[in-house]
């Protein structure tokens, strides 16, 4: 069953629900309204009936027959109505019209005279009866059949069968219509989703106008692709320039290979051929491993249960490590701040993992700089920790500073220095594990500046 008809359903069975429940309680309570006031009108007949007989006894004999005659204009004010006058002995004073069968009352007569001052209602099929206590020892039985009343309740009772009926029909028209239209918004998106393929990841859904929910299905969705479009081009790039990168040195391998398949060379030459094609490995070993890394680090998620790590000791080590492996590299370590409490200097993270980021910063810091030097500098507080890793060497322009973090992606002032571009990509995804970021500054004269920033929690 579709979601349309699933909603279509069940609006129309909750607006059913609805109508039956409003239409119950107008019929209950007119019948219960009718019930009583035809009960009232009765009583005022049998009061009407007790007055008249009333003053009847309180005249004169020769005046006895007239007013008797009055008491006729009961006679027929409702539909079979009967009206009995009796005592507590259930003597009969007065009825209305004489052909009653009184034995149909003889129970009302009992329970009449048990209740005293009490009025008692009761019901015979179609007609209402009262019968009530006046007076001392005078009690009244007024019954009728309202059929006026009880023609108008039938009248109702089909009358509000016939709306809910209606009313049930015309939900279900209106609910089909109202899905029909609100859920054409979704079929056109659900239309374009299922259009869109790797091949057509720059296409957009249409946002609309009106900031309502949609709106927000189609701008997230949108947001969504634009980051799997980004994904996706860096992939492509990434596999473009992986390619690339390993086709190169496997190329120049190969010839050097067939080109010693045909020759006879000397030992000097098979050795000088050996050392090229080691060079070659080496540089391919480097290539694959940093492809890895970079690979491995796309995978690892931000996680809160890494240990406190200092970052002073963490640079401390790469630093004894970057003189060993780095020749002639002049590195130096300075503190701009130092922050009262040693949990300043401290963050969750990996710390093999940071080695490596600070370990490509100060090989890219040594390999681009003039004079081979490296200036480290710690700037920390209780709230933030900044690691600038400063050299001399050529400025990079505004469009090489953008592509810094793009992997394989070199700049100028790289022509004459081996290497892929994968160190700064990797320092970068590195840092952002660490809900760190890094950026580029040139600083005058000639110093390039690579700033590393980790917000304490």
């Amino acid at each position: 069953m579709s979601l349309k008809l699933k909603f279509t359903i069940t609006f129309t069975i909750f607006v059913s629900i609805l109508l039956l429940i409003i239409s119950s309680g107008i019929y209950v309570f007119y019948v219960r309204y009718r019930t009583t006031d035809f009960y009232r009108r009765l009583r005022d007949e049998g009061i009407l009936l007790y007055d008249q007989y009333n003053a009847i006894n309180n005249l004169k004999p020769d005046s006895s027959k007239l007013l008797l005659q009055q008491l006729n204009i009961h006679r027929n004010s409702y539909y079979e109505e009967e009206l009995i006058l009796f005592d507590s002995s259930k003597n009969i004073l007065y009825t209305e019209p004489s052909s009653i069968n009184l034995n149909t009352y003889h129970s009302v007569f009992d329970k009449a005279i048990a209740l005293s001052n009490q009025e008692y209602r009761f019901i015979d099929g179609n007609r209402n009866g009262i019968a009530i206590n006046v007076g001392d020892k005078y009690f009244f039985i007024v019954s009728a059949i309202d059929k006026n009343g009880l023609q108008r309740q039938h009248f109702l009772q089909w009358f509000l069968l016939w709306i809910m009926l209606l009313g049930i029909i015309l939900t279900a028209f209106v609910s089909y219509l109202f899905v029909q239209s609100l859920f054409r918004p979704l079929m056109s998106l659900s239309a374009q989703m299922q259009k869109t393929t790797e091949l057509n990841l720059t296409d957009r859904l249409n946002e609309g106008k009106h900031r309502d929910e949609l709106y927000q299905i189609a701008k997230s969705f949108n947001a969504m692709l634009e980051r799997l479009n980004q994904s996706f081009e860096s992939q492509k790039n990434f596999v473009h320039h992986a390619s690339h990168e390993l086709r190169t040195p496997l190329a120049t391998m190969l010839a050097q290979t067939e080109l010693a398949l045909g020759k006879n060379l000397s030992e000097d030459e098979y050795r000088t051929l050996l050392s090229s094609l080691r060079d070659d490995q080496i540089a391919m070993i480097d290539l694959t491993n940093s492809l890895l890394l970079l690979s491995q680090y796309e995978r690892i998620n931000v996680t809160n249960q890494w240990p406190l790590v200092r970052i002073d000791e963490v640079l401390m080590e790469t630093i004894g490590s970057a003189r060993r492996m780095l020749n002639g590299i002049d590195i130096d370590l300075d503190f701009i701040n130092i922050p009262d409490d040693e949990k300043g200097l401290m963050l969750h993270g990996n710390e093999a993992l940071l080695k490596v980021a600070f370990s490509n910063l100060i090989k890219n810091a040594w390999q681009y700089s003039v004079n081979k030097k490296v200036m480290l500098s710690i700037d920390a507080s209780n709230n933030y920790i900044h690691v600038l890793v400063d050299n001399y060497g050529q400025h990079l322009s505004v469009s090489e500073i953008e592509k810094l973090k793009v992997p394989f992606f070199r700049g100028s002032n790289a022509v004459a220095v081996k290497g892929f571009g994968l160190g700064l990509s990797i320092v970068h995804r590195i840092v952002s594990l660490h809900a760190g970021t890094f950026d580029y500054s040139a600083i005058k004269p000639d110093i390039n500046r690579f700033t590393v920033h980790f917000k304490l929690s």
